[in-house]
């Protein structure tokens, strides 16, 4: 709206002028909105599935109508239970190590005062995080594997912890640890990256004057690292409890279970990710399936705003 104080052509043709004046930068923007649409937006429509027996052969329109019936029919159903348990169990483990592991590696790899080590050990750390999940998950069966090309457990006999060779991944008490144990080693390094990028910001005059003042390392860490990236600990915070359900930030229950799951380990590793694609894409039950996404959508929505909240009034600041 024009304010009035200038006439409304001049103030359109100021417009035209700085979007010429900002034209690449205005394009990439208008890419991304496109994208978003295209590939966020639009396919939203397909929410209208859970609701009806849809039927792939006479589309969305003339598929049955049937309101909360798959909903109904989710919660009657003992695997949907099953794999809601082990999806709040994992992503509540993950999330807490997810979050704790990152901020103290990058805390700790702050006070390193060797910078060709420092570097050496960051690279390192983010390495695991480049490599694919199916690379990795490769890797895991191999390194646990109880087969004569296993890594850990020749290890364990020749320590003399066993005896004889333990198939880890058959054993559903093993997966819970093995998942955990491999979500920390893919996600630590790449996640220090934000703390470290935040402590990069702390002006060194003030620890240098907190030295003079006799300060120890742990007190420097605690009265003014940690306060002072205090507001980057509140967004990974709320973006890590957003994809709470997902595995947390950076992770993902959904590759770790497809790959590292089977049936002899399915009471644990069955989570809502898998659940919802097998009872969608294996067993042709589009509506039953997209009713179980819709809602797990619906829960990391609210969690979201619940993080949010809880921050604000803790905090008295939040993202949105």
């Amino acid at each position: 709206m024009n304010s009035g104080r200038f006439p409304e052509k001049s103030y359109s043709r100021g417009m035209v002028y700085r979007f010429r004046k900002e034209l690449f930068f205005q394009s990439l923007a208008i890419l991304g909105g496109l994208f978003l649409l295209v590939f966020s937006y639009l396919p939203m429509f397909g929410i209208v599935m859970a609701f009806q027996n849809y039927n792939p052969s006479i589309g969305f329109v003339h598929s049955k109508f049937v309101g909360l019936h798959h909903f109904k029919d989710l919660f009657n159903d003992e695997a949907f239970w099953i794999a809601a348990r082990n999806t709040v169990v994992l992503s509540s483990l993950k999330f807490v190590l997810g979050f704790f592991c990152p901020l103290i590696f990058a805390l700790l790899l702050n006070e390193l005062k060797d910078n060709f080590f420092k570097k050496f050990v960051q690279t390192s750390s983010y390495l695991p995080n480049f490599i694919s999940w199916v690379i990795a998950g490769g890797m895991i069966i191999i390194f646990v594997s109880a087969a004569s090309d296993g890594v850990l457990n020749p290890i364990l006999i020749k320590l003399g912890w066993i005896k004889e060779a333990i198939p880890f991944l058959s054993y559903p008490g093993y997966y819970v640890a093995i998942a955990l144990l491999s979500d920390i080693w893919k996600v630590t390094g790449f996640g220090a990256i934000i703390f470290l990028a935040a402590i990069a910001g702390i002006d060194h005059e003030v620890y240098e004057a907190s030295i003079v003042d006799g300060a120890s390392r742990f007190q420097r860490i605690y009265k003014i690292t940690v306060p002072m990236i205090k507001d980057t600990i509140v967004v990974v915070l709320i973006l890590g409890i957003g994809n709470l359900l997902g595995g947390g930030l950076g992770s993902s229950n959904f590759n770790q279970a497809y790959i590292l799951g089977n049936p002899l380990n399915m009471g644990v590793s069955d989570v809502l990710d898998t659940y919802i694609l097998r009872m969608g894409l294996q067993l042709g039950q589009f509506s039953f399936s997209a009713a179980a996404g819709l809602l797990l959508s619906v829960i990391s929505m609210v969690l979201i705003y619940v993080a949010n909240w809880t921050v604000r009034k803790i905090n008295g600041d939040a993202i949105f």
